[in-house]
This record gives C-alpha cells, sequence and structure tokens, in this order.
C-alpha cells in the first residue's frame, strides 16, 4: 500500500503520518513551529527552510497584512489593529490545520509576552508539540540586512531605522519559564 495512512486510534502515534511503500515507514510527528526575533533578524528566511526541511504549511502575517490590507499600514497602531483582525481568522485555521496532522510554520512575530501566549495556545489548543525558534541577532547586524533587505524589495513590508528601534523597544526575550521549548539560533 502506498500513500499517507492517519494513525487515529493509537495513542501512541497519535498525530503521525506514515507513509509506506518498498518496507519503509516514515513518521513525522506534528509540531507548530514559531519565531521570535528582531526585524530583519532572519524570521522569515528560517521559516521557509523549517517549511521545507518539516513539509509544512508556512503561514506568514507579512504576507497576509499586505495582500489584503495594502496601503493601509501606516502606523504602529494600524499594524498592531490589523494582526489582531488577521489572528482572530488564523487561529482556529492553525488549529484545525494541526489536528488534521499537518505540521504548520507560523511566520507570525513572537515578539512579546503576549504573542507567545497567545501562539502556544494554538498548539495546546490542538494537542500538539510547538517549538520557538529564537533568532538572537544584534541589532546592528539586523538593521543592515533591514538595509540590504529595504533596497531589493523583496519583502512584503519596508520598515525605517526609526520603525525598527520603536518595535525592537516592545521586543522582550524569551524564556523557557513561559512554557516553551525554545531553540536559540545565534549568528
Amino acid at each position: 500500500m502506498r500513500g499517507p495512512y492517519r494513525v487515529k486510534d493509537s495513542p501512541l502515534f497519535r498525530n503521525a503520518y506514515f507513509t509506506t511503500g518498498k518496507g519503509h515507514a516514515l513518521m513525522l510527528a506534528t509540531k507548530l513551529h514559531l519565531l521570535c526575533g528582531k526585524i530583519a533578524s532572519g524570521k522569515s528566511t528560517l521559516a521557509k527552510s523549517l517549511a521545507a526541511e518539516y513539509s509544512a504549511i508556512l503561514l506568514s502575517e507579512d504576507q497576509w497584512l499586505s495582500r489584503l490590507y495594502p496601503d493601509e499600514i501606516k502606523s504602529v497602531a494600524d499594524y498592531v489593529r490589523l494582526a489582531h483582525r488577521i489572528r482572530d481568522i488564523i487561529g482556529p485555521l492553525v488549529i484545525d490545520m494541526l489536528k488534521s496532522g499537518m505540521c504548520v510554520v507560523l511566520d507570525f512575530p513572537a515578539n512579546t509576552l503576549a504573542d507567545r501566549q497567545w501562539l502556544r495556545s494554538l498548539a495546546e489548543d490542538a494537542q500538539v508539540k510547538h517549538r520557538l525558534h529564537y533568532l538572537d541577532v544584534e541589532d546592528d547586524i539586523c538593521l543592515a540586512r533591514l538595509h540590504a533587505r529595504n533596497e531589493t524589495a523583496e519583502h512584503d513590508f519596508a520598515a525605517t531605522d526609526a520603525e525598527f528601534r520603536l518595535i525592537t523597544r516592545y521586543f522582550q526575550t524569551p524564556h523557557t519559564d513561559e512554557g516553551l521549548d525554545i531553540l536559540v539560533h545565534r549568528l
């Protein structure tokens, strides 16, 4: 037999897929991958890599915002308002995808305690594991990357230095006492 098979009745293999063929079996445990890091720290690049590595669905906040609300984000207040609107839609969708056995990479910033609590709750509601990928990158490196990114216009949003400094003021380093499975990526 070939193809993916969902194992529903065994608690040991809950949220696992097997692909069989020629005597080989492959198990992919369902997991929610989260990203934390300052602007231009490499979150979107890592998200794409994780999605490829884990055959996961990638959902990007920047893509949703830029396509649903083009030219509407003029301030940090606009971003916060519209990002929360998207989260009301994305949250239940992510939970359903995780419950169906899909791995998901959420390229949504987990940069404050409140953000991380919401993101962790998605995994908890779906009863799957999560991993927070924390990109610990110095501000000067992020700013250099931001300048390069803005020149190429390859990203959905082009933040200024002032916006970088403003948003960075709200950044809170994640800690394991938040109930997070944290993997630190340093440059």
